[in-house]
């Protein structure tokens, strides 16, 4: 059948149809012209048709309660509306054109048939942000390499699970190694209720490093507990959670506890040719800044990479966050002697603290020191550290939170007497700097000094007095909708952090604060406050998928600006989007603004 002049079939929604819902479409389609002014769907009324624009623009409007109109969004060529009232019977919205317009006229019988025999063009329509941004991601995304975000850790190829007493000797152990072709073994010893595990290079490490003889029984080389992920876990998981530990194989459970097998570098890589190891495995063997500055730069290579092959963006960044955590801990054993490393702690704030950290941007870490620690070299230290990570690729950050500077490098007593100060104050650099804390974790050093700070901060959760404060700059940006509902566009691009991530990080966090919930990540918040009821069931579903889409927004167009020469920002030119693209960041600034009506409920703050 000859295609309908003017209606592309190959784009979002209509792509996911097939060869021969598509031909029943065009079989049935018409176009109308509607002059301006033309009321074309009544709120609470069905329609006859669903239509996409071919040119003109139309505006969707809701009436209040006094009939005065307010305007939801408007629509332009390529645009699909009235969807839900074929479906439902009942139109959410009235819409009206605005100019003479042209549209393609879908019968509602026709579009119910698609949406009843086409599952993924009706969750298009019926589902929110989550599901539509999913549906545009899998579309992009149906490549090979993309398998290692999906693919779970119970179809990889797992080693299996070989048991060995704890009184088995080291040249036992050896030989079953080789006779089974496995590179670690779980032992079994009757005072733990679990087996421990032991590695080859345990058992190399015990002869050649410790001297002990090949009749030495291996129980007392076992490591415990043993670091375990589900069947049901994505590879990419186990990824993270190997580079994070510093390990090269996890145990992998089935749902009932089973130990299934074990899951190494080696299996995760035959599903997925990433770097990522590569690039640890370079951090764990360098012995200079030099070495650590060279494994660090391929980085932005493995971001670009995985980005290119449809990695979702929360894989990303937690794979991201944990190398970066890698760098910070070599680079602060450098400087610290050993002697000093368990009197201080070393913490990453802002979105390194929050693992949503994509590219190598400002340095923003403090430091926990114990209160009887006695160095006079801290802080020639932590000067150098500060100069080494500038020189590995993390810039100074111009606000100077960093652990160079005094203000941000302060004793377990010191850390009590800021949070009592920003309980005080309740704006300006104070709430600024308290904000930047309440996303601390710590990545190296002492870690146990930190747990006294982190329950200071969450104490402050029950000051509704600074909590009301803090929570007001969620409204300092607006989201940058147009007055009819659309992206706005500017000369110098789109800030995504300043109308979109800030609104939504922030305000989860003060709700997080509030709510006594000690996650420091976006998600995890988001999905805490959303279990507690402390958020909508549709918010808490749609958030993340409305920042998953700033990220990957933000990042493709900073990925685009260093092929340039130019420095990565926050700012997308919203013209060069696709128009599905254009589509999901106006439905996620949307949540953006139903958000900041919840938290501006949620803290009681004025407009």
């Amino acid at each position: 059948m000859d295609p309908v002049p003017g209606l592309d079939l190959s784009i979002p929604p209509f792509d996911l149809l097939d060869d021969a819902g598509r031909a029943r479409l065009q079989a049935r389609v018409d176009v109308g012209f509607h002059p301006a002014g033309t009321t074309l769907i009544e709120a609470g009324h069905a329609s006859p048709h669903a239509h996409v624009i071919l040119k003109g623009l139309v505006h969707a409007y809701q009436r209040d309660d006094s009939g005065h109109e307010r305007r939801f969004a408007d629509y332009g060529p390529g645009d699909v509306f009235g969807a839900w009232a074929v479906m439902a019977g009942r139109a959410r919205l009235s819409y009206r054109t605005d100019s003479d317009v042209l549209s393609f006229l879908i019968p509602a019988d026709t579009f119910r048939s698609l949406v009843a025999d086409y599952p993924r063009f009706a969750a298009y329509f019926n589902e929110g942000l989550a599901v539509k941004g999913r549906l545009s991601g899998d579309a992009r995304e149906r490549r090979e390499a993309a398998e290692l975000m999906v693919t779970q850790v119970g179809e990889a190829q797992l080693a299996p699970a070989e048991r060995v007493a704890s009184s088995t000797t080291i040249a036992e152990a050896s030989a079953r190694l080789h006779s089974s072709r496995v590179d670690c073994l779980l032992v079994e010893d009757a005072e733990h209720v679990e087996p421990g595990i032991v590695t080859r290079t345990d058992l190399l490490e015990a002869l050649t490093l410790r001297g002990l003889p090949l009749d030495a029984p291996v129980g007392a080389l076992a490591s415990r507990p043993l670091v375990c992920i589900g069947t049901g876990e994505v590879l990419f998981q186990a990824l993270i959670s190997m580079t994070e530990r510093h390990i090269e194989r996890v145990v992998v459970r089935d749902r009932d506890g089973t130990l299934r097998g074990t899951l190494g570098i080696a299996e995760v890589l035959s599903h997925f040719a990433s770097h990522s190891h590569l690039i640890s495995l370079r951090l764990a063997r360098a012995r200079s800044l030099d070495e650590i500055a060279a494994a660090a730069s391929g980085m932005t290579g493995l971001v670009r990479s995985l980005a290119a092959h449809g990695a979702r963006m929360p894989y990303l960044m937690e794979l991201v966050s944990a190398l970066n955590s890698r760098v910070m801990a070599r680079l602060f054993e450098l400087v610290v002697p050993a002697e000093h490393r368990d009197r201080i702690c070393l913490l990453v704030m802002g979105s390194e603290g929050r693992r949503e950290q994509l590219l190598k941007t400002d340095q923003d870490n403090a430091l926990v020191i114990a209160d009887d620690l006695d160095w006079d070299g801290l802080p020639d230290a932590m000067a150098r550290f500060s100069e080494a990570l500038d020189r590995v690729g993390y810039p100074p950050c111009p606000g100077g939170v960093m652990v160079n500077n005094p203000h941000w490098r302060m004793t377990a007593r010191e850390w009590q007497a800021r949070i009592e100060h920003w309980r005080q104050r309740h704006g300006g650099e104070a709430a600024l700097d308290l904000s930047i804390a309440l996303d601390a974790r710590p990545v190296a050093g002492n870690t146990a000094l930190f747990a006294p700070v982190k329950d200071g901060l969450m104490a402050l959760g029950g000051d509704e007095i600074l909590m009301h404060h803090l929570a007001r700059a969620t409204l300092n940006f607006d989201p940058p909708l147009t007055f009819f509902g659309r992206v706005r566009t500017a000369a110098e691009g789109t800030d995504l952090k300043k109308g979109g991530i800030f609104p939504v990080v922030h305000g989860l966090r003060c709700l997080a604060l509030r709510h006594g919930i000690a996650a420091t990540g976006s998600l995890e918040r988001c999905e805490a406050l959303t279990a507690r009821g402390e958020l909508p069931a549709a918010l808490g579903r749609d958030l993340p998928q409305a920042l998953d889409v700033f990220q990957r927004m933000r990042l493709d167009a900073q990925l685009a600006g260093l092929e340039t020469g130019r420095a990565p920002d926050n700012r997308i030119d919203t013209e060069r989007l696709r128009r599905l693209d254009r589509e999901l960041l106006r439905d996620a600034l949307h949540v953006v603004k139903e958000f900041r009506d919840h938290v501006r409920r949620a803290f009681h703050l004025a407009d």
